[in-house]
């Protein structure tokens, strides 16, 4: 089981991943991409991620917008290093579908 993270070890992580913040207990990140298609085609990306992690995200496609919110369930709902990785992955992959 992944352990949770202290509240200093997430302010650090969140120093290196620009645009996500912590929002009740989850990491939470919003993209804003110039289409439907584009936005769709991140959601497919990131759900790759999610099953090569074996970690899930609130994942949720609104017409040109992404919003991912995540914490780890079986870590008692705390944000733990799965947590920070997915967030890289999908921070690593944004740019290439023209998220901002």
């Amino acid at each position: 089981m992944a352990e949770p993270l202290s509240q200093s070890e997430i302010e650090e992580r969140l120093g290196e991943l620009p645009g996500w913040s912590l929002d009740g207990g989850r990491l939470t990140r919003a993209y804003r991409l110039d289409s439907h298609f584009a936005a769709t085609s991140l959601v497919i990306h990131v759900a790759q991620i999610q099953e090569e992690l074996n970690h899930h995200s609130e994942l949720t496609l609104g017409y040109n917008t992404v919003a991912l919110s995540v914490h780890t369930h079986s870590a008692g709902g705390a944000v733990t290093g799965l947590d920070v990785e997915l967030a890289r992955r999908v921070e690593a992959v944004a740019p290439a579908h023209g998220a901002r």
